[in-house]
């Protein structure tokens, strides 16, 4: 199934500053969800996003903070989202198609790609903008995750939401791929 921005939306999960430089790839995922976040912006997919216990771990790093709307961030203490009253509340939406990137793969984002997709969310993993801070641990839960029905997905193939070519949106959606 192809994803439609009408029926979408982005989760960002944990990319916050004292956790993403411990990942393995720090860049891709900042680079890649910056991506994502200026699609969404552009294409006005709505934004969720959550933080880790921000008192320990701080707040979402402020390149991807400042891509996001003010109104999107959620704070947590469940490894899952999902699990989370307001998060589950924000992500429960009818006829969504959740986009899922962030850290760390084989925790968060793991965790509540495996709860959503149980709850029958159609849910997309962009595994260019995931990270742990091992290589395997990210490796390893791609495979649970699309054992549970999680779709896999690069930044670029996101960006299928846009369907048509000679449209400002276009041109725009255009550069952030160069």
């Amino acid at each position: 199934m192809l994803l439609e921005r009408g029926k979408s939306q982005v989760l960002m999960v944990d990319v916050q500053e004292r956790l993403l430089p411990a990942m393995a790839d720090p860049t891709l995922v900042l680079k890649n969800g910056g991506r994502l976040l200026e699609a969404a912006r552009i294409l006005a997919v709505p934004v969720v996003v959550s933080e880790q216990y921000p008192a320990g771990l701080g707040r979402t790093v402020p390149e991807l903070a400042n891509l996001a709307p003010a109104n999107a961030m959620h704070e947590k203490v469940e490894f899952s989202c999902f699990a989370n009253p307001a998060l589950h509340a924000a992500l429960s939406a009818p006829a969504r198609q959740t986009v899922i990137f962030g850290i760390e793969a084989h925790v968060c984002v793991l965790q509540t790609a495996i709860e959503m997709a149980a709850a029958a969310h159609d849910v997309t993993i962009v595994v260019d903008a995931i990270g742990s801070r091992v290589a395997e641990s990210k490796e390893v839960a791609l495979r649970c995750m699309q054992d549970a029905g999680v779709r896999l997905a690069t930044t670029e193939m996101v960006l299928e939401w846009l369907r048509h070519a000679g449209t400002p949106e276009f041109k725009a959606i255009s550069r952030l791929i160069r």
